[in-house]
């Protein structure tokens, strides 16, 4: 795996988007932003019943933000920007039409978590183990947040929060909700997906928009919360405590 890029495909009445960016597919700016644009473009092909949402390569699913850019953050606006990136992916899947299908082969960390919890449901293999860690560079999920007590709740939320050094088990991600099912290994991952897609072809289209809407009530407020949440980050990375810690992680 050594292209970095975002891409998308359709077979059948089902779309794949899947974003690679080794080596382990943290998610810059722009990446965020061609994650974004693809959904909404799926969203709009009247062909297209489902999004499968995965990445590329082998081992990790996503490591979150790139840490690369976070230490060159020098204004408010700049990290509010930042975050809006994550923001925006969270909302452009959970406004979509499309259900959406998480497809996580390996570990997750910070913002990952928040898009997997953002997805509808998700596949995952044993390895997909799970970590908020943010807290460690002195910053918090304050954007995922609202995704992830969504789909595990506050008390599961806390936990993962409140001990950024440690991963949790995709066994325990099972039992939380964050996963749907978990597999032991990739081929198995993509054999249960694809029986899952094949299955959904068969349904209404009209059926799966409407459950995608009831699944989602009570969340339009979203779009003015991650705003908000988008701040509170952009101004905590500033902090000197913030590029003391980003700069041991380099």
């Amino acid at each position: 795996m050594t292209a970095v890029y975002v891409k998308s495909k359709i077979i059948g009445a089902i779309a794949y988007i899947e974003f690679s960016n080794p080596p382990h597919n943290a998610l810059p700016s722009d990446l965020l932003a061609q994650l974004c644009s693809h959904i909404q473009k799926l969203d709009a092909n009247m062909d297209v019943k489902a999004l499968v949402f995965q990445s590329a390569g082998d081992r990790t699913f996503c490591s979150g933000a790139s840490l690369n850019e976070l230490i060159h953050i020098d204004s408010s606006k700049k990290g509010y920007e930042f975050f809006m990136g994550f923001a925006n992916v969270i909302n452009a899947l959970r406004s979509s039409s499309k259900l959406t299908i998480g497809r996580i082969q390996g570990k997750s960390v910070g913002g990952g978590v928040g898009l997997i919890a953002a997805t509808d449901y998700c596949f995952a293999t044993t390895a997909a183990q799970v970590k908020l860690s943010e807290l460690s560079i002195g910053i918090g999920p304050f954007v995922i947040e609202p995704a992830v007590s969504r789909k595990i709740g506050v008390s599961a939320m806390t936990q993962l929060a409140l001990n950024p050094h440690d991963f949790f088990s995709s066994e325990w991600a099972l039992s939380k909700g964050l996963f749907n099912s978990i597999h032991p290994g990739i081929t198995e991952l993509d054999v249960a997906i694809d029986a899952f897609t094949n299955q959904l072809k068969s349904h209404n289209l009209e059926a799966i928009t409407a459950l995608k809407k009831v699944l989602w009530k009570d969340t339009c407020h979203w779009n003015e919360l991650l705003k908000k949440r988008a701040q509170m980050s952009g101004d905590l990375v500033l902090s000197d405590f913030v590029k003391q810690k980003l700069k041991a992680y380099k």
